[in-house]
């Protein structure tokens, strides 16, 4: 067996107090992107709940969860360049990093999943059009916010394809 092999076959050893050197595998574990993989995600979905609960709620509530859903959006965005920049990046790169943040997560936490929730909440108050008012309000509700988990992952998944199909293609 080569280094190589050795390398490759090694078991990851979970980094403990002791631990002064951490491999490359060890730090990529604990680099984990806490907007996209941790529950923090769903910040970006405030505004979904939002239209969810536009049956029930004052305007002024539904465009409030857009603005949190937006200040998600840009507090990712500057996260990420600004991590771009400390490692060294050129500020082409940083600009390049920041757009594609910021239009990744405005495709997939803002605009599609807000409409994909409008919509399915819009429909189920028509095809509900007939039933008691209590129903008729709460319903759609309902069925908009068991929507949002359904949601997430395909949209997430069209938007990287859609991205590297596009946005990435033209600045590499």
């Amino acid at each position: 067996m080569d280094e190589t092999q050795a390398k490759q076959e090694a078991p990851e050893v979970p980094i403990t107090q002791t631990t002064t050197n951490p491999s490359r595998k060890e730090i990529q574990a604990l680099d984990v992107d806490i907007y996209r993989d941790t529950f923090i995600r769903y910040m970006g979905y405030s505004n979904e709940v939002g239209e969810a609960f536009r049956p029930l709620v004052p305007k002024s509530i539904v465009a409030a969860s857009y603005g949190m859903a937006i200040g998600y959006v840009c507090t990712d965005t500057f996260d990420k360049s600004l991590r771009a920049q400390m490692a060294g990046s050129s500020q082409r790169e940083v600009a390049i990093r920041a757009a594609d943040v910021f239009s990744w997560q405005m495709l997939a936490s803002v605009i599609l999943p807000g409409l994909a929730i409008n919509r399915i909440t819009a429909v189920s108050k028509l095809m509900l059009r007939k039933s008691p008012a209590i129903v008729l309000k709460t319903l759609p509700t309902v069925i908009g916010l068991a929507s949002i988990p359904l949601i997430v992952h395909p949209i997430d998944s069209l938007v990287d394809r859609f991205m590297d199909a596009t946005f990435r293609q033209t600045v590499r």
